[in-house]
């Protein structure tokens, strides 16, 4: 009797705007990595309270938001220097391009940004542990 233990695939997520740089560069990186994920466009499908409640959690609402970006400088002053986690959580609802990305997503486990070596460390992390 033979005893084959195969891996299940991972489940990837990619969350996003398809025309952000960064987001292009880390759907670039797992298309030539050969890694099946499903994209996540926040302008398209939105997203939902409590995700970015868990993800506040995990990562801070301060280190969610992307405050690089040209969404970010045109809020005014006061919904910045004001910021809660219940109000970025809102303001992220009305104005995905707020959020940081891309998040890759692999159920567990979560990574915001993107960076080549990260992502290979962690994706061979992820699948070592399935």
């Amino acid at each position: 009797m033979t005893i084959v233990n195969q891996q299940e695939p991972l489940s990837i997520t990619l969350y996003g705007i398809p025309n952000c740089t960064t987001v292009k560069k880390a759907r670039a990186w797992l298309d030539a990595s050969g890694l099946a994920y499903q994209f996540h466009d926040y302008k398209k499908l939105s997203i939902d309270a409590l995700t970015l409640k868990c993800w506040c959690d995990e990562f801070g609402y301060e280190f969610l938001i992307n405050k690089r970006g040209t969404t970010w400088r045109k809020l005014l002053n006061s919904q910045q220097h004001e910021l809660d986690e219940k109000k970025a959580i809102k303001l992220m609802q009305s104005q995905p391009s707020l959020i940081k990305r891309p998040l890759l997503d692999i159920g567990k486990n979560r990574l915001l940004g993107f960076d080549e070596s990260s992502y290979h460390s962690f994706l061979k992390l992820a699948q070592r542990r399935t």
